[in-house]
């Protein structure tokens, strides 16, 4: 299959263009083999779906972790509701794991016990790594969906079975969002400085987050489609691209599908600078759901004080 500009959901190296994940986030290794929780940050459309849900892959595939990455986005209804907002973070982690081998795969939970939802996530998280051969690695996305005290309560608990790590609970686990911890409160208590007097998540050591494309990498990505295609990009068009860009990556992939699927479909045709600014005005014109986003962050009262 010939691969193409991806601008809708994470990449896949079989169908798109894309750049390394793992060179983007180099310092999450050394965190995973150190036992260590963290949380990576970035705004959307950045990446980190993708070099997470890679590395995971990776992880697993070396024979040294059961790593998966899950999702708390079907969380987000559920508000205040522990229960609900648990249960389906829990669905999600089994869910995923099915793309495991069986023998890495969390066991399921007996549901006649009458586990308590603030304590569910835990015992289903140890459960599974005292099972599992290898240490758990467990990449926890869209964390910025829990709200109320459910978010308090996957936090709590994921505190609470740090120290048991890593024969008793997950090895190493990344929060990963829109924000860092200390701005989890936005989701909580907007009328606090903080989530109380115990952060309910002190146990992780670093706030990671991935960087936009430098000049270089839009090249090598652009490239990418000249190596597959023939077509070309005029180092013009390529500075272009970035200086319009500064490297964000959905961007950078909106921008190149339309030049190469609509602006200049002929693949013997190469890309110019006006092509580019050509591409540049459909895209404001059209205004895509992720410039629409962007449009609303900066109606946000404390964006609005830096602009």
């Amino acid at each position: 299959m010939r691969r193409f500009f991806n601008t809708a959901g994470p990449c896949r190296p079989d169908m798109h263009y894309m750049l390394p994940p793992e060179r983007r986030i180099p310092e999450v290794r050394e965190l995973i083999d150190r036992a260590q929780y963290f949380v990576v940050h970035a705004p959307r459309q950045v990446g980190k779906t993708t070099c997470l849900a890679t590395l995971a892959a990776t992880l697993t595939a070396e024979g040294r972790y059961a790593a998966l990455l899950a999702s708390c986005e079907a969380a987000q209804p559920a508000g205040g509701d522990i229960q609900w907002g648990v249960d389906a973070i829990v669905s999600s982690i089994d869910r995923r794991a099915q793309l495991l081998p069986p023998d890495l795969r969390p066991p399921g939970l007996d549901e006649s016990t009458g586990v308590h939802p603030g304590s569910r996530l835990n015992r289903h998280l140890s459960s599974w790594a005292q099972q599992c051969p290898h240490p758990v690695v467990l990449f926890l996305d869209e964390i910025d969906a829990l709200q109320n005290e459910t978010l308090i309560s996957v936090l709590r608990q994921l505190r609470d079975g740090y120290q048991d790590r890593p024969s008793m609970f997950p090895q190493s686990v990344a929060l990963i969002g829109l924000r860092d911890v200390r701005d989890y409160k936005v989701r909580v208590r907007t009328d606090r400085d903080s989530l109380g007097t115990s952060s309910p998540f002190n146990v992780k050591v670093r706030s990671l987050t991935i960087a936009d494309f430098t000049a270089t990498e839009v090249a090598e990505l652009l490239g990418q489609h000249t190596a597959q295609t023939g077509q070309r990009f005029t180092e013009e068009a390529m500075a272009r691209v970035f200086e319009l860009t500064r490297g964000q990556p959905w961007l950078v992939n909106a921008l190149a599908a339309e030049l190469v699927d609509k602006q200049v479909p002929d693949r013997t045709v190469a890309i110019l600078p006006e092509h580019v600014e050509a591409a540049r005005e459909v895209l404001i014109e059209r205004r895509d759901t992720h410039l629409d986003s962007l449009v609303e962050r900066l109606r946000e009262e404390r964006v609005r004080r830096i602009v």
